[in-house]
């Protein structure tokens, strides 16, 4: 564990926390490296049904990245290598055997919208805010954000968005699709977070198989691949004692 993110497992459901909080969660290199660092080791335990990546603090999920650290890339071979490695690091949050929730506590800007983006769900407090600000300091979104975004919004709204910088609060981001649900306002944080993740925790082989299907139509692929694992994840949880005892169930209620 690095003392720049914090994990905690109970229930099936990992908990990743950023911890730089006094600096808004600003993405250094550090924590970049730290995010990917815990989730790879997570990746690879067979319990684990849902992540849910937090932002320590209320006042931002993620501020961007660390604009310190950013003055020094000048040269553009220097660029182009630290957004592919960011980019990388963001994959293991697309490609994460299970799916990952952002909670938006505070504000997710620029960077911080990019690793919003990168998780499978967003889920926000009601003062939270997500904009794209690259364009403001006349450059674009580096790490498969802006990809993500024209997923989601479709291309139209997604350029708009992109090229007007333009930084939504909570409710108009649910109405575009950019967040999945919003926490009404006054409502107590953890309560809300757990009850929207209780919801969708399955067993742990159900989950991977349906992010399968997600992480499948995200990247693409042959048809052909794809309906092989389907089909493989399909038969993985057929065979699973927790699918006969759903079976067992079922039927005995229709008894």
């Amino acid at each position: 564990m690095s003392e720049l993110v914090a994990s905690d497992f109970e229930d099936g459901v990992l908990h990743v926390t950023l911890l730089r909080h006094e600096k808004r969660n600003a993405l250094s290199n550090a924590l970049i490296a730290a995010i990917e660092t815990t989730l790879t080791k997570w990746s690879e335990r067979d319990d684990v049904s849902v992540v849910v990546l937090t932002g320590g603090g209320d006042k931002a999920f993620a501020s961007g990245g660390d604009l310190k650290e950013l003055e020094s890339l000048r040269g553009e071979a220097d660029a182009v290598a630290f957004a592919a490695r960011t980019r990388a690091a963001l994959d293991t949050i697309r490609c994460f055997p299970v799916p990952v929730v952002a909670v938006l506590h505070g504000d997710a800007l620029g960077g911080g919208a990019e690793l919003a983006m990168a998780c499978d769900l967003r889920i926000a407090m009601a003062h939270a805010r997500i904009g794209f600000l690259q364009a403001k300091l006349n450059i674009a979104t580096a790490w498969g954000g802006g990809t993500d975004l024209f997923n989601i919004v479709g291309p139209s709204r997604a350029l708009r968005l992109l090229a007007t910088a333009e930084v939504l609060n909570a409710a108009d981001a649910q109405r575009l699709g950019l967040v999945d649900a919003v926490a009404p306002e006054g409502t107590e944080a953890a309560g809300f977070v757990k009850s929207y993740v209780t919801q969708m925790v399955q067993p742990p082989q159900v989950m991977r198989a349906i992010k399968s299907l997600a992480t499948m139509h995200r990247f693409g692929g042959p048809a052909e691949e794809r309906a092989v694992r389907e089909g493989a994840c399909f038969a993985k949880a057929w065979v699973h004692d927790d699918h006969w005892a759903a079976v067992a169930k079922m039927a005995g209620s229709r008894k």
